[in-house]
Order: C-alpha cells, then sequence, then structure tokens
C-alpha cells in the first residue's frame, strides 16, 4: 500500500515536516511505501477556471501539480501537512490542492485522507477544518488520531519537543494504516458503495 505525503511548508525540514516524518516513520513499520512530497517551496499558480482540465484530464499548467496527480491517483492515503498562516492553510498549499483535487479525475472515493497542521501557538483548528473540506468533498474517508491532528513549534527544534504532537501523529498514522487496510478487505469482498447519479443544483430563480 501506497500513502503520499504533503509538505505544504516552505521549509523543507521545518516543523510540518517533524510532523509527518513522524507518521512516515509508523507507515513503514506498518509495511507502507511511502513519498513525503515538498510543494511549498515552489511557485504554484491559482486555478484560472479556463476549463482544459475537463478536456484534457490535466491542469493546463504543467507544473508540480500534474505530477503530484500521478502519485494521488496511485496511492491509497494522502497525508496534508501544512503551516498555519492567518489561521489558515500557506496560500501556495492551497492552490496546489486546489488544482490537484479540481484536475484529476479519476475516483477518488476510499482513498483515506488525513490533514496535519503545525502552528507556534494557535490557527491550528481552523487550518486542519480546512484542509479537511478537500477530502469530504470527493468521498475520501478522513483518518483521526487521539485530538485534532497537530503539533506546536516555530521550528523543527521546537516541534520535536512537542511530546503530545508527536503522539498524535503516530496515533493517527497508526489509525490511517488499519483504515486503508481495512478499506482494502471491504473492497476484495464487497466492492465499493454503488454510486447514484450525479444531480448538481444551482440556485439560479
Amino acid at each position: 500500500m501506497k500513502v503520499l505525503l504533503i509538505n505544504g511548508s516552505p521549509h523543507a525540514k521545518g516543523s510540518t515536516y517533524t510532523a509527518l516524518h513522524e507518521m512516515e516513520q509508523v507507515f513503514a513499520g506498518e509495511g507502507m511505501e511511502t513519498e513525503i512530497l515538498h510543494i511549498g517551496n515552489q511557485d504554484i499558480r491559482g486555478c484560472v477556471a479556463c476549463g482544459f482540465c475537463g478536456g484534457h484530464g490535466r491542469c493546463a499548467f504543467n507544473d508540480v501539480v500534474n505530477e503530484a496527480a500521478q502519485k494521488f491517483e496511485a496511492c491509497d492515503g494522502l497525508v496534508v501537512g501544512s503551516p498555519v498562516y492567518y489561521a489558515s492553510a500557506n496560500a501556495t498549499l492551497v492552490a496546489f490542492l486546489d488544482r490537484l483535487f479540481y484536475s484529476t479525475h479519476f475516483d477518488k472515493t476510499m482513498k483515506v485522507g488525513a490533514a496535519v497542521a503545525s502552528a507556534r501557538r494557535g490557527g491550528l483548528s481552523a487550518t486542519f477544518d480546512e484542509l479537511n473540506k478537500y477530502f469530504t468533498i470527493c468521498g475520501m474517508p478522513v483518518a483521526s488520531g487521539q485530538y485534532w491532528n497537530s503539533i506546536h513549534g516555530n521550528n523543527a527544534d521546537e516541534a520535536a519537543q512537542d511530546a503530545e504532537g508527536l503522539q498524535i501523529m503516530r496515533t493517527l498514522a497508526v489509525n490511517m494504516a488499519f483504515l486503508m487496510k481495512s478499506i482494502a478487505l471491504g473492497k476484495e469482498r464487497y466492492g465499493l458503495p454503488e454510486k447514484e447519479p450525479v444531480c448538481r443544483t444551482n440556485f439560479i430563480r
């Protein structure tokens, strides 16, 4: 099984990475293949609603988003990590996720998602909520740990001292691994849930 971990921080080895790396070690112990993709230091523009992806199955801007799309399709679980900027996710990460989720048309149903937020002090739960929206809009079960998935620290050294935060990451990874394995067994025995035809309502009178 494969887990793709997205590091949305501009710092490759900062506090967000510390949280993701703690999870990565647990996944490895569960026999899962992992990759941490660092996108937070890249120049990623937002979606311009051009509609190119509707006819081509990929984003018009050929950057790390299209690279990540192939990894996303191949993985069983996706972890998205972000630092907190003004009680929100990093704008670079938001642009990346907007385009990644909108431009990819493969079925994401039952891929497991998990959001992780890191901050010096506050804004963690708001960022956590924001990131979970990407999973729930497309039928991805959301993994949970023993608390809201967050770690405190202004840098990697401080984050490494957050014993509870690190434990939260380990618990989250254990639960996520169990959920992915359970879903794989369920798909093998029962298949995926049947879907109704999509009904889209625009609120125009």
